[in-house]
């Protein structure tokens, strides 16, 4: 994925969650908002790494891994979902379509494990 389109992707994560969730602003500050920034780049880091190795399963680990840390940090479940969510509806044509699917397929699959 192109370094830029990576950024971009996150960026349009980021303001979308804090639209959606302007309460987030008041319990997280500013620092929250450069965070979010950067874990969405660090989602299409790990999509990145799973896709180029065929092996979703990393992703699901990351996911797992991911949703221990963020609740010992009081961000609940919910909240990924809805990232991963957004990312799914961020992502179309805005890089390889069989990267697209790859990636796509990994965050529904995600979001099934978080959900149970």
């Amino acid at each position: 994925m192109n370094p830029l389109i990576k950024q971009q992707i996150a960026k349009e994560a980021r303001e979308s969650i804090y639209a959606a969730h302007p309460s987030l602003i008041e319990r997280f500050g500013e620092n929250g908002i450069i965070q979010t920034e950067k874990d969405n780049v660090h989602h299409l880091d790990h999509l990145e790494t799973a896709y180029s190795l065929k092996q979703p399963a990393l992703f699901y680990d990351y996911t797992k891994w991911l949703q221990t840390v963020l609740e010992s940090r009081n961000v609940g479940t919910h909240l990924i979902i809805d990232n991963f969510e957004r990312l799914i509806s961020i992502l179309p044509g805005k890089i390889d379509p069989e990267e697209e699917e790859f990636m796509i397929d990994c965050l529904k699959e995600a979001i099934h494990l978080l959900d149970k």
